[in-house]
């Protein structure tokens, strides 16, 4: 109900919406995304898409544009209503969000209540997978659809490695769910030998299932891998990508000494850097709660290599908070997920405010969600105080 304003409304917080119905246009002229780009074909579909990526080559997956092409076709290849349009696949992964999230919570020991309320109820899903229409809403949707049907226990998990391919074939992050499908079903107790190897010959056999129906999907649709030459366009634009920041800083402190030729390749190098340590950190995790906590991981692996990127945008955030109930007393994290909710959400506001020349409209969002969000803390602290010291008495 909180989305449906967001349904026939033109895509907000994000252009990305545009962009896939000019690549959707493209098909329709038998051009390749992989091989084109928007300017290519001058008019108003190009018009719409943001001028940093009019001129670059699509990252996604062959499915992610075959639905882009559908999508345009079901339009009436209007334009405008073609981007709108984006939202029903990005609905239809948010209902597989919905329906099933609560579901694998309770199957896995944990409380659906909280993975409702925090998975659905999330305001960035709200704004960025509805109000954006972002295909990583359709990825998310099968990649939570495969990890429940892992937890139905046996060889669901050969399943579940074939639907979360084809969730990569819409964007690639999707495969390090499956690494973990196995050990849903098959817990690995210890590391020694016996129960190592067959555990490792699952996992191993769970991502070749999710790589040849990623693949199967690529013949099928005959755009294949073309998506190779372009895995550093989301890298190309300044986001509050952690690494990009220090990049930035770094620049900067080497132009005022003078050293300009050293300072070119600082956001590069720090953006290098930055996805080898949270890599690193991936495999730290992958061998401590893999076996054992498969969510965990997944939860903490895609929060590290979202942070750990060289692109930072709010929805990017969701492929690991979607499954942090699933961690051990997540609701420890609840403070910080919320605040960090309200950083995004303002920086994006602040950011459009900054393209449409009204940056004071967007300070303003930004201050108004600071002081309601200190306003309901303290509202909240009291509260339980007033609760403390009636059972105190009692």
């Amino acid at each position: 109900m909180w989305g449906l304003p967001f349904l026939v409304a033109p895509p907000i917080f994000s252009h990305d919406a545009y962009s896939y119905a000019a690549q959707g246009w493209l098909v329709v002229n038998d051009i390749s995304p992989y091989d084109g780009y928007p300017g290519l074909l001058p008019g108003a579909f190009a018009d719409q898409v943001s001028q940093e990526w009019r001129y670059t080559k699509t990252p996604y997956g062959p499915l992610a544009i075959q639905i882009q092409h559908l999508m345009v076709n079901l339009a009436g290849q209007n334009p405008y209503w073609s981007a709108v349009a984006m939202r029903i696949p990005a609905v239809i992964g948010v209902i597989l969000i919905g329906v099933l999230l609560s579901r694998i919570a309770r199957r896995t020991g944990h409380d659906p209540y909280f993975a409702a309320w925090f998975g659905t109820l999330n305001p960035i899903l709200l704004i960025d997978f509805v109000g954006g229409a972002h295909n990583d809403a359709l990825m998310m949707g099968l990649v939570v659809l495969g990890l429940f049907v892992a937890t139905l226990g046996g060889a669901s998990w050969i399943w579940a490695a074939l639907i979360v391919g084809v969730a990569a074939s819409i964007k690639q992050p999707a495969f390090m769910a499956a690494l973990a499908l196995p050990f849903l079903c098959h817990p690995m107790l210890s590391w020694r030998w016996p129960q190592l190897r067959p555990a490792l010959g699952r996992m191993l056999a769970s991502l070749a299932l999710s790589v040849g129906s990623f693949s199967l999907v690529s013949w099928v649709t005959g755009l294949g891998f073309g998506w190779y030459h372009a895995v550093n366009v989301p890298g190309m634009v300044i986001t509050v990508s952690p690494s990009t920041l220090v990049g930035l800083g770094i620049r900067q402190v080497l132009n005022l000494f003078g050293a300009t030729g050293a300072a070119v390749g600082a956001i590069q190098v720090s953006q290098t850097v930055g996805l080898v340590c949270g890599l690193v950190v991936v495999a730290v995790i992958a061998v401590r709660e893999l076996p054992r906590r498969p969510l965990t991981f997944l939860a903490w692996g895609y929060l590290i290599v979202t942070v750990a990127a060289p692109a930072l945008h709010s929805w990017y955030v969701l492929w690991g908070a979607l499954l942090l109930p699933m961690v051990d007393d997540a609701v420890r994290y609840v403070r910080s997920a919320t605040w960090a909710t309200v950083a995004l959400l303002a920086y994006a506001a602040v950011n459009l405010s900054w393209r449409n020349g009204a940056v004071a409209i967007g300070v303003a969002a930004v201050v108004v969600l600071a002081v309601h969000n200190l306003w309901h803390e303290r509202s909240t602290g009291e509260g339980r105080r007033r609760r403390r010291r009636g059972s105190a008495t009692d």
